[in-house]
This record gives structure tokens, sequence and C-alpha cells, in this order.
């Protein structure tokens, strides 16, 4: 008897051997069963999933002698010839070889002959997508409004190329992926059926690589069998297919841990030795990671990782933390998209493996975010540790012995503090000596030791105390609304009989001693009393925040002038509105809404 691959051998026969597709199988079951036949169906999904294995099904259910059957017997002549693909009233046509309009043409034709021995005449269109438009369109009168004996099935692996007019006049159905766990249950039936024996990790590794197809699986299945002499183990498959197991991974991976880039390259050289190419050893290096980042995550389902989770070297597990294992597994995913451009891809790959040898020491983003925010509280601290005068800083040693000297005392300071940016602490001599009756700065005499800090900040005080106007602290800075706290009083007589004299006089007098004030003055208009009152008015709401911190003062003062008690009080001018005569522009208008401000002027 002729050999028959098992993609073949095993193809599905019934909806209840359908692996993978329990949601499709039910479905045109309970249709079948209800006599609710639809007259177009759209089988859509990746590769080796079986849509046309459903199709066939379909057709012997509708087909077969005890039918419409949603368990077709599979002994009468109508389902035999339909599994042989002999049958004349179930047409399979290759839509990727039956493209033009008059293919279509030919169909239309056909369909207006009633089936010969079959209730149905069935039409399975595989790759549909591949039709020309005009095909398309020829066959959509057909489609909609076929005769009743008539029944299209289509299957496409690309559902976005079918045009929309097509999949609203089907029954659509999206086949999905297998997982593996079925696979590889399937796998192991079939081994059983011709006895071979086979280790569960080399069909785990079997069905990990068929993604998800049932074809792919049963391939790759008869591909490993030929070599394995009646028994399958991963370690054949590793060593004839040239792939790295994880136990050479575990070995390659130990030693990036423990930073031995010369041992790793060399270990990297004898795999590329023994026959593993470049690709595949990126690829299972891939993989490896991914699993490591799984497990690192609390994942050890043994499906997803193909394997347990004790097989993987715990050192690399508990060395790389998981944004390390992200890091490592970004480069080996970019390593495989640059290979193909590169000058030597072999070059790539021992660079990605010695940056391994260093990936302990990568700090992310997010962890260095997270240190400066720790010690930001510590350098906070450390900035106002030292406050040093501003006439303290203009003094300088005058020597180099003294020099020296203050470097020591400022090392012994600083010796135990870890942060310490709070500038040079002061000397403890200065060359500088300072009077009391408050001069300037002189130089000390020839031959005599510059006084000691501790003197001239008493020298300081002194001279403080004497005059109490003299700043007590120059380092201080303060707004110009806090500047000085005296009470101004008119320089001369000031004429009350005129608000406006009144307001000249509060002016000159204020710009003299405080020119902030006196300005603000100045931008005041439309004085008044009233009463017991002073009234003005001011143009912006910045002026009039600044001009009302100062009112007390400039209260003051107009009780003085008036020999009573006189409040000071600052309004907003108000805009003259003149509606009806001037519109603004649109751009205006909207900067101003936006930024919810008034036209000043124009």
């Amino acid at each position: 008897m002729a050999y028959e691959v098992t993609a073949t051998r095993r193809r599905p026969q019934s909806f209840e051997n359908l692996v993978g597709q329990e949601f499709v199988a039910a479905t045109l079951k309970n249709a079948i069963e209800s006599k609710k036949i639809a007259h177009a169906y759209l089988f859509s999904g990746p590769r080796g999933c079986g849509k046309t294995s459903t199709a066939r099904i379909l057709a012997k259910a509708l087909n077969c002698e005890k039918g419409p059957t949603a368990t077709p017997c599979g002994e009468c002549s109508a389902c035999k010839e339909i599994t042989a693909g002999s049958s004349m009233d179930v047409i399979e046509i290759d839509g990727a070889s039956n493209t033009s309009v008059n293919d279509i043409r030919q169909i239309k034709d056909e369909v207006m002959f009633p089936p010969n021995s079959c209730k149905y005449k069935i039409y399975i269109i595989d790759e549909v997508h591949m039709l020309s438009t005009s095909a398309f369109n020829a066959l959509l009168k057909t489609i909609e409004e076929p005769p009743p004996y008539v029944i299209f099935i289509f299957a496409t692996t690309e559902l976005q190329k079918v045009p929309a007019t097509i999949k609203s006049r089907c029954q659509q159905f999206n086949f999905r992926l297998v997982p593996i766990e079925k696979v590889k249950e399937q796998l192991a039936l079939a081994a059983s059926e011709i006895g071979i024996k086979a280790e569960d990790e080399a069909l785990y590794w079997i069905a990990r690589e068929s993604t998800g197809s049932m074809r792919d699986s049963y391939t790759l299945f008869d591909q490993v069998a030929a070599f394995s002499d009646g028994e399958i183990t991963y370690e054949k498959i590793r060593d004839k297919l040239g792939l790295v197991g994880v136990d050479r991974l575990n070995e390659l991976f130990g030693f990036c841990v423990a930073g031995d880039s010369s041992t790793a390259l060399l270990k990297l050289d004898e795999y590329l030795q023994n026959g593993v190419s470049i690709e595949q050893l990126i690829t299972n290096c891939t993989d490896y990671l991914r699993n490591l980042l799984l497990i690192k995550n609390g994942i050890t389902k043994e499906a997803l990782l193909g394997q347990a989770a004790e097989r993987f070297n715990s050192d690399v597990l508990s060395s790389w933390s998981s944004v390390q294992i992200e890091r490592a597994l970004s480069i080996f995913m970019q390593l495989y998209r640059d290979i193909r451009y590169s000058l030597s891809p072999r070059y790539e790959l021992e660079l990605a493996v010695s940056r391994l040898c260093w990936l302990k020491d990568y700090v992310s983003p997010m962890e260095v975010k997270r240190a400066l925010d720790a010690v930001r509280p510590m350098l906070s601290n450390a900035s106002l540790a030292r406050v040093v005068r501003d006439d303290a800083r203009s003094l300088e040693p005058q020597n180099l012995e003294q020099q020296n000297l203050a470097l020591q005392n400022q090392e012994t300071r600083t010796e135990n503090r870890p942060f310490d940016f709070g500038g040079a602490e002061p000397p403890e001599k200065y060359s500088a000596s300072f009077e009391d009756d408050g001069s300037e700065y002189q130089d000390a005499p020839d031959g005599e030791e510059p006084p000691d800090l501790s003197d001239f900040l008493h020298s300081l005080q002194s001279r403080e105390q004497k005059n109490p106007d003299v700043r007590k602290d120059e380092g201080e800075k303060k707004s110009p609304e806090q500047q000085s706290d005296r009470e101004i009083v008119p320089s001369s007589a000031v004429d009350t009989s005129s608000v406006e004299k009144v307001r000249e006089a509060v002016q000159n007098d204020f710009s003299e001693t405080e020119p902030f004030v006196g300005a603000l003055i100045s931008k005041t208009e439309n004085w008044k009393k009233n009463g017991g009152t002073v009234e003005c008015t001011i143009s912006t709401d910045f002026d009039l925040s600044r001009i009302r911190s100062c009112s007390a003062k400039i209260s003051k003062y107009l009780s003085k002038v008036y020999g009573q008690e006189i409040a000071f009080s600052v309004t907003l001018k108000e805009e003259i509105k003149e509606t009806g005569q001037i519109s603004l522009p649109e751009d205006v208008a909207l900067i101003r809404d936006v930024f919810r401000g008034r036209i000043v002027g124009q």
C-alpha cells in the first residue's frame, strides 16, 4: 500500500474529529439538524486549521444517503466519493489558479443544471481571496439568489481581501489556531498509530514549532519520525536539526550572568562549529529569554514554556531582574531584525552575547528616577547646611599658608558628611579688620595677625546696635513692597484745597523715599475725596494688587495731610464699552476668550 502522509491520513472525516474548532462544528451540526441550511458559507482562518476539511464534512453531511444529517455515515457511495474527491456534485475549485471572470461564467452556466446523484450541488472554492475584482462582481448575483439545490462554500486565509459584498451574502465562520496541548495530544495519537515511541518534550517542541497549525505539526512530525528510528527524543531532534537545547542555553547564559565574556564567546563558537545556524541560535535564545520572563512573573504553565520550569537555570533567574530580562529579550528581538542587513551576522550575535555579560549593571530609567526621588530630601537638606554672609565671602586669606590652613579646616569639618553642597566654609582667619565706627574694611597692618571671625561678627553686631537703619542681613532680599516699614511724612505743608495737589504731594514724597510706591501712585487716576476716604482708579489687575499692598502707608500719609483718619481706596478702572460701533476681528476675539482677557485699547 502506498505511503500516506500523516496530515492526509488523519484528516477529519466528521464534525466530532475537528480539533480546536468546537464552535464551528456545533453551529453547523445544529443548523443541519434544524434544517436551516444557508446557500453560502465563508470559512476564514490561518493555514492548516481545518477549513477545507470542514467544507468536505459539510458536503458529506448534506449529501449523505441518510441525510441531511449531522453525522454522515461515511459508508454510502456519496460519502466515499466526496472523501476521495471524485464526486461530480461536489466541485472543488482552486481560487488561486481560476481567477478570471471566464471561470466564474462557467460556474454560472453549470448551476442551471441540477445535481446528478446527490441532493445538493456544492461548490468549494479554496483561497477565494485570489479571485479578481471582475470575477467577484460576476459571482454576486449567483451567490445572492442561487437555485435551491446549489450551495457555495468559500475558504480563505486572508479575510480582509474578500469584498464586503461577498461577505454580506455568506455566513461567516472564523477558525482559530489549535492550542498546543491539543496539538500534542493528536501527535501522541499519530505516533501510537504507527508504533513510534515519542517523548513528551519532543512532542511539545513539535507542537510549539507548528504555531497552532495541525497540518504543520503533522508535516514536522513526519520529518522527525523519518530519522528517529522508531523513537522520537528531544536529543535526536536537537542534534539532527541543529537546535540548542535548554541545557546548553543554561550553560551559555550562566556565563553571561557571571560576567565571563571570554568563556561565553568561546561557548558560542563551539555551538556554531557544531553546525547550529545563527538564525536558529538567535531564535532559541529569544525563546529561552521569553520563558525566563514568564517564570520571573510567576508563570510556570508547562504548555507555555514547552518544558518544566525547574529545567531553567536558577542562577540566571536569581541574578537578573524582570527589567534586565526584558532588556535582554529586546536585544535579541532587534538582533533578528538587524542580521539580514548586517555585514556579518556572526559579529552581531557575538556583540549581543557580550552585552549580556554586563547586563547586571543595566539600570532602567525608572530605577534611576526612583533613586533620585529617594535622595532628593537629603540633597535639599545638604544645600541648606552652610550659609555664608556676603560680607565674609569677600574676605580671602592673604598668603598660601592661610589658604592651606583653611582647606584643612574645611576638610575636617566635612569629612563625615556624605552630601555637602552648601558651599565652602569660611576660613578661621580673615585678613581684614573692621572698625566699630562703621568705616569700610581695611587691610590688617603688616606683622599683625588678622582678627578672628568671631571678632568680626562682634564688630558687625556693635555697628548695627549703634545704627538701627543698617540692614542686619545683607544676604536677605526683600520685595519692593516690603523694603521699608518707615512711616512717610509730608516734607512740607500740603494744599488740601484740591485733591490733585494732594496727589502730586503724595507722589513726590513717596518717589524720594520709596520709588516703587511712587511709580505706582503715578499710574493712578480719578482721585477724589469722599468723606473719610480718598478714592482713585488704576488700569491693570497687576498694578491694583501691588498698590493695595502699600495702601496702609499711603493712608497714614493722607491722614497726616488732612489731620484726620483717611482711608485710601483703589479700584480697577472700568473700560469704556462702545456697543454697535467697533467689532473685534475674529482672531482677536478668539485670543481674548482663550486667555480670559479684556480689550484695554485699540
